[in-house]
């Protein structure tokens, strides 16, 4: 079994098989998705998902490296964090807040209570 998001409008619509969106890696990596995924979540946790830029520039994700046997997980190298990106991707949080929490009722999707025990 794989994991299905979808859209409100999906729901709303009853769509089986919605037609997915999708981001450029370029773009993902240069707005700072990538560096906030990482340095937020995957990191902590002793991952990072890479991307690879091929010869011709053209870029794609690679794979999810795995330190987990690491205590502290993985960080940045110094002189690597960027806090332009960061403040990026923290603004566009910010301007999408009110609209998901109007329309949701929340900004992350809460895990409902396990009813088993």
């Amino acid at each position: 079994m794989t994991d299905q998001t979808l859209t409100d409008e999906e729901l709303k619509t009853g769509t089986e098989e919605p037609e997915v969106k999708r981001i450029d890696i370029k773009e993902f990596r240069e707005f700072g998705y990538l560096h906030e995924l990482n340095r937020g979540f995957l990191h902590p946790l002793g991952l990072a998902l890479e991307v690879v830029v091929e010869d011709d520039g053209t870029e794609r994700l690679g794979g999810v490296w795995d330190y987990r046997d690491d205590p502290e997980g993985m960080r940045f190298h110094e002189g690597t964090l960027n806090p332009e990106k960061a403040r990026r991707i923290a603004a566009e949080r910010e301007r999408r807040r009110p609209a998901r929490e109007a329309a949701l009722g929340y900004w992350q999707q809460p895990i409902p209570e396990d009813q088993d025990g």
